[in-house]
């Protein structure tokens, strides 16, 4: 029924509340089957966050079925790590099949890739590859492009999927302060689920990212969270 009901256009949200046991699992997986988002509400600062600041969001589709796919030039990167949504990957034929279902953007929602790059020149964690094909559109002109993004979405009501692509020079400004704190976010999810590749960074230097790029803060959403950085401290040192 959940699935009929996306397709006619019409998609569920799931929400949990109060601190009782109940099944996490199935409201995730029913929120993922309906194109919508799920939730826990567990005070009141979390259900304005929800039920105010987010519901438009959930309420209003500007884009579904949204797909993004990005080739690194291998004149410039060596290795390349994806940060997050490693559930939601597709294969590769996947990408042009509009029969495929996809994630949904809501109206005002931001969406952020994280890739950690290992670029020529800097220590790869793996050996190249000995028969490594030529790559000669890598060595052309090409060189000035980083990478090459392409993104696949539908329109509302839309049946086919429209595409947009383009390059990404090698040029790097200095991240914003928004991106700053996004990385801090990142840094502690792979931290929370104990990643090798958090070996080496603590909780302090964490909450110092996140400190240093909390910017204006008027719902106070991110001192929140940094707040948990030092609760997932604590916990550690008391499980230690």
């Amino acid at each position: 029924m959940v699935i009929k009901q996306r397709e006619s256009g019409v998609t569920l949200s799931t929400f949990g509340v109060g601190n009782s046991n109940y099944n996490e699992a199935m409201m995730v997986r029913i929120a993922d089957v309906g194109n919508g988002n799920y939730s826990y509400i567990d005070t009141l600062s979390e259900a304005q966050k929800v039920l105010n600041s987010e519901m438009r969001q959930m309420l209003i589709t500007v884009a579904k079925d949204v797909k993004a796919q990005i080739e690194f030039n291998p004149a410039w990167v060596t290795e390349y790590r994806q940060i997050g949504y490693e559930k939601r990957q597709l294969r590769v034929e996947h990408f042009n099949n509009d029969n495929v279902d996809a994630g949904d953007i809501g109206a005002g929602k931001h969406i952020t890739l994280l890739f950690e790059l290992t670029l020529n020149g800097q220590k790869a964690s793996i050996d190249k590859l000995r028969y490594a094909p030529d790559n000669k559109l890598a060595k052309s002109d090409k060189t000035k492009e980083l990478a090459w993004l392409k993104i696949r979405w539908k329109y509302p009501q839309g049946k086919e999927s429209q595409l947009v692509e383009f390059p990404l020079g090698p040029t790097i400004n200095a991240p914003s302060e928004d991106m700053r704190f996004r990385a801090a976010v990142a840094a502690y999810g792979q931290k929370l689920r104990g990643s090798e590749y958090l070996n080496n960074t603590s909780w302090q230097q964490i909450k110092q990212w996140a400190q240093q790029a909390k910017g204006e803060d008027p719902q106070g959403y991110r001192a929140e969270f940094i707040r948990l950085i030092e609760l997932a401290d604590g916990v550690t040192d008391i499980s230690q």
